[in-house]
């Protein structure tokens, strides 16, 4: 019986290791928006449409960039190659709309 007892705890703690790792993983990815102060620049540009907002990197390197929008809504950091495109999430229809592109951090973390 003692043998037993041993063989179930030995899965038991590793799925224990495996979840408590997952959750220091969790907790160390990159934030939703490390915008900086520093505006995206300009051969980057945006199209709105009703949903979702465009972005269009027109340089000739890679940059990283969120969207700002009027409410404050925040936008995950992209990293774009040139000529790249990427989508992000739509802003409404409550009015609210984009204000500009920011240069980020995309290896920021939350809570640093």
């Amino acid at each position: 019986m003692t043998n037993l007892l041993k063989r179930i705890s030995r899965p038991a703690t590793l799925g224990a290791m495996t979840a408590a790792g997952l959750l220091v993983a969790l907790t160390a990815a990159p934030s939703a928006s490390a915008a900086t102060d520093v505006p995206a620049p300009e051969c980057v540009q945006s199209y709105q449409s009703w949903r979702y907002t465009d972005v269009f990197n027109g340089c000739d390197e890679t940059v990283a960039v969120t969207v700002e929008y009027t409410n404050g809504q925040s936008a995950p950091c992209r990293v774009l190659a040139p000529g790249a495109w990427a989508t992000f999430a739509g802003y409404g229809t409550d009015g609210n709309y984009v204000t500009g592109l920011r240069s980020c951090d995309p290896l920021a973390t939350s809570g640093a």
